[in-house]
């Protein structure tokens, strides 16, 4: 017996190690004073008190332990959806939900998902959904706009027509994709039936074709991602 109550109280004292963290919670407090209480009962040769002692030493311990373990936890999940809201704050101040669409959904319903379990205490699952935001839009990056529009140019310059416009990268990055804005700028054109007749200063609108946001007149000031059905991210020079 009195070896048994050596073991139990070896056990305790490794948990206080163990709890270096939250070392003063209410398991680790009770744990010490029946710690206390089963060695002075075992030097007095009370070996069933001192049993009893040790006992709800142990007990107190392991409770001192999953404590602590929660709180570790708490501590991750907190570290964790701090960073996950940060990325997601950031990622909505850059237009992610309306450049990276997906990626941006999937972060915000891995927030939700973390959000619900921390709520319930499952501070484990709280933190890997925020992991899983994280990995969501660790891809995500600020990028211009393609131009919704474009201001013609004199041939001389820039060999502005509809074929040409049409292949720049901030367009369509095809030639051949031509007819789209023709298509839409015709009205607006001298001879709507002539293609080959576009005026410098025209305000030529670019149509989206695959549901790409569009927005401004383009300016060679601006460094614009490369147009495919998505984006590139290949900077028109």
């Amino acid at each position: 017996m009195k070896r048994f109550i050596t073991v139990a109280l070896a056990v305790v004292s490794a948990s206080v190690l163990f709890a270096v963290s939250y070392k003063n919670n209410t398991y680790q407090k009770l744990a010490n004073e029946y710690t206390k209480k089963a060695q002075n009962a075992l030097d007095a040769g009370e070996y069933v008190l001192a049993e009893e002692y040790a006992k709800k030493a142990e007990e107190n311990a392991a409770l001192s332990q999953a404590y602590i373990q929660k709180m570790l936890a708490k501590s991750e999940a907190d570290s964790s959806m701090k960073t996950a809201s940060k990325r997601l704050d950031y990622a909505k101040s850059i237009n992610a939900d309306r450049n990276f669409p997906m990626a941006y959904t999937a972060a915000q319903k891995a927030f939700s998902s973390a959000d619900d379990a921390y709520k319930t205490e499952d501070y484990a699952t709280a933190a890997a959904y925020a992991r899983q935001v994280i990995d969501a839009l660790a891809d995500i990056k600020e990028i211009t706009p393609l131009p919704q529009y474009y201001i013609v140019r004199p041939w001389a310059e820039t060999k502005d027509c509809y074929w040409n416009i049409s292949g720049r990268s901030y367009v369509y990055n095809n030639p051949l994709l031509w007819e789209n804005l023709y298509q839409a700028n015709k009205s607006n054109m001298p001879k709507p039936n002539d293609p080959n007749l576009i005026m410098p200063g025209m305000k030529m609108e670019i149509p989206s074709l695959t549901g790409e946001y569009r927005e401004g007149v383009y300016s060679p000031e601006k460094k614009y991602d490369g147009y495919t059905a998505v984006t590139t991210g290949t900077a028109e020079k």
